[in-house]
């Protein structure tokens, strides 16, 4: 029997089976009531639609009761899932626990399978707390037992500094390669960066000091061959006369051994206005220079010369920097930004 239709259901239908914008099911069920209404056996549906038997039956029964309004699908998908608070924390609180297969870290997917959740849900509740299980960072627990008294006095000198007197924060830099280019360094041009050769030559190493003047971010550095208590004492006699006679001048250093032998301590018996402070054992991070990207400058453009005259560029007291740069942005004020 043929279903009856009105004219505003006909039209509706027929703007369904036309319209290139809605979903293609929704115009499917309006091509069977159509062909329904005029009559079309349910074989001829079945061949044309195509469907089958039994979703002919459905759709006739559903517009027959609640006509168009009964050709929306019934099944509107799964509810979407809200990452509630209480979810959160159940995330939160399960990432801080060890896996139980062993492995080092949670992925999302992992937990998402352990709490039986989506695994989006996982990684919303990481970004929102700030969580990545996949990274660690490493520390170092100082175990000096004067830690407080000596992190305050440097820490001291660099927000209250004493009146009149310069604050030097001292380091060294080991082990740098001396290589010297084969092939002329190519300077930097427009749209052209700084070019060298493939080739270099090996001079062995240079131990690099540098010191920060805390006050006006001036940077004092010296290149030694050997890093030796003597070395040290020549950078600091070099301080020493970059100041004033009879300035106070304090030196931050860490505990390196080279800091504490008796060369040191003549020097500082002939130099009473010089006081050199030590940061806590495993504390070097307390020392500014090493926040003071002056040290690093350019560092990657370093190169040392043979001395004219000498036969055996490995020998260390033949080394001297390059004429062209000061590579290191060393004696610079204000590299320290």
């Amino acid at each position: 029997m043929a279903l009856t239709l009105t004219t505003d259901e006909r039209t509706e239908l027929e703007r369904r089976v036309r319209s290139l914008k809605i979903r293609s099911e929704d115009a499917r069920r309006a091509r069977v009531i159509l062909m329904l209404a005029n009559g079309d056996s349910y074989s001829t549906i079945e061949a044309t639609v195509p469907c089958f038997r039994d979703y002919i039956n459905r759709w006739r029964r559903r517009f027959l009761a609640d006509r168009i309004d009964g050709l929306q699908p019934r099944y509107k998908g799964q509810p979407p899932t809200v990452l509630t608070p209480a979810m959160e924390a159940r995330v939160l609180e399960k990432t801080r626990q060890a896996p139980p297969d062993g492995s080092t870290h949670w992925s999302t997917r992992k937990l998402g399978r352990v709490l039986k959740i989506h695994h989006n849900l996982v990684a919303k509740a990481w970004q929102r707390a700030g969580l990545q299980p996949h990274r660690f960072e490493r520390y170092m627990q100082s175990d000096d037992p004067d830690f407080e008294p000596k992190a305050a006095d440097v820490i001291g000198l660099y927000v209250n500094p004493p009146d009149h007197a310069a604050v030097f924060a001292v380091d060294e830099k080991t082990a740098i390669q001396a290589l010297d280019r084969l092939d002329p360094v190519l300077p930097l041009s427009p749209g052209r960066a700084e070019r060298h050769g493939f080739e270099y030559y090996r001079h062995g190493t240079l131990s690099l000091f540098a010191a920060l003047n805390t006050q006006s971010g001036e940077v004092l550095g010296q290149t030694v061959a050997r890093h030796t208590s003597a070395a040290f004492v020549e950078f600091l006699d070099n301080i020493v006369a970059s100041q004033p006679k009879r300035r106070e001048i304090h030196v931050i250093a860490d505990n390196l051994s080279t800091h504490k032998t008796q060369a040191v301590r003549t020097f500082l018996l002939e130099h009473p206005n010089v006081h050199l402070h030590f940061t806590p054992t495993y504390s070097s991070w307390l020392n500014q220079v090493f926040e003071d990207r002056a040290k690093r400058a350019g560092a990657r453009h370093f190169h040392v010369r043979r001395r004219p005259g000498s036969q055996d560029s490995s020998i260390h007291p033949s080394l001297q920097q390059s004429p062209e740069a000061d590579p290191l942005g060393l004696s610079q004020p204000g590299a320290s930004n």
